[in-house]
């Protein structure tokens, strides 16, 4: 089991930018496949990105504006969000990939508790 924090969420203008940071304790993060997922009040959670040891993921709605990092030795991984948009507004969580399709949070573990993002018109 690994246990992920994550930090970096806040109130931020259209267009603006944020870096959430999702820290690992307890296990090498840079074995692992981590993912980014978001959940806005009353819907589900969405898939955002993810990054194994060879490929990067990215949902098409973030793709082109969101970057997806690991830093092996802060044992750290990096979601960098440009460009951020109203309908980016949500509470982002990262988790630990176990089985499965990368895009479907059931196919994870160890989530993390969520940085909220609130994005302004």
């Amino acid at each position: 089991q690994v246990q992920l924090v994550e930090s970096g969420g806040g109130l931020v203008q259209a267009g603006g930018s944020l870096r959430l940071s999702c820290a690992a304790s307890g296990r090498t993060l840079s074995t692992y496949t981590i993912g980014w997922f978001r959940q806005a009040p009353g819907q589900e959670r969405e898939f955002v990105s993810a990054i194994s040891r060879g490929t990067i993921y990215y949902a098409d709605s973030v793709k082109g504006r969101f970057t997806i990092s690991r830093d092996n030795a802060k044992n750290t991984v990096y979601l960098q969000m440009n460009s951020l948009k109203p309908e980016d507004t949500a509470v982002y969580y990262c988790a630990r990939w176990k089985l499965g399709s990368v895009f479907d949070a059931s196919s994870y573990d160890d989530w993390g508790q969520g940085t909220q993002v609130t994005v302004s018109s």
